[in-house]
């Protein structure tokens, strides 16, 4: 095809002939999607996407558009929490850690959960006003 003209009328290397098919997409939560992607990636992205939602939008975009890798990431998936301080409490508490009620308020359960975010031992996700989700680093 390549020299003649095509369908639309052009003359030349037959550039509607590689045109890609994903120029505008709606659905897929923010989550990148290329413009010359295959239809088998599109298929996987949509499919996961629609399993995990607004969660999975983020977590492909955290790993660099990589959907090997943000389907790995399930694996360590530490659960669903009003905050991130609530899970570093839940931890605590579910590791049998014995906390006198008399010191129990003097706990900053949001900063050590930011720590362990800062030292790569958790991710968290926000994906709502009183919901987050929690991952473990690996």
């Amino acid at each position: 095809m390549c020299g003649e003209t095509c369908k639309h009328g052009s003359e030349g290397a037959g550039r509607w002939r590689h045109r890609p098919a994903t120029r505008h997409y709606e659905g897929f939560e923010g989550a990148n999607l290329s413009e010359y992607a295959s239809f088998e990636t599109v298929c996987e992205l949509a499919d996961f996407i629609t399993e995990h939602g607004e969660l999975g939008g983020k977590l492909y975009r955290h790993f660099g558009d990589d959907l090997e890798q943000a389907r790995a990431a399930f694996e360590d998936y530490a659960g669903e929490y009003r905050s991130a301080a609530d899970f570093a409490e839940s931890l605590h508490e579910d590791t049998g850690t014995e906390i006198p009620d008399s010191l129990r308020y003097y706990i900053d359960w949001q900063a050590l959960a930011r720590d362990m975010a800062l030292n790569g031992e958790i991710m968290v996700f926000r994906t709502g006003f009183d919901e987050v989700h929690v991952f473990w680093s690996r």
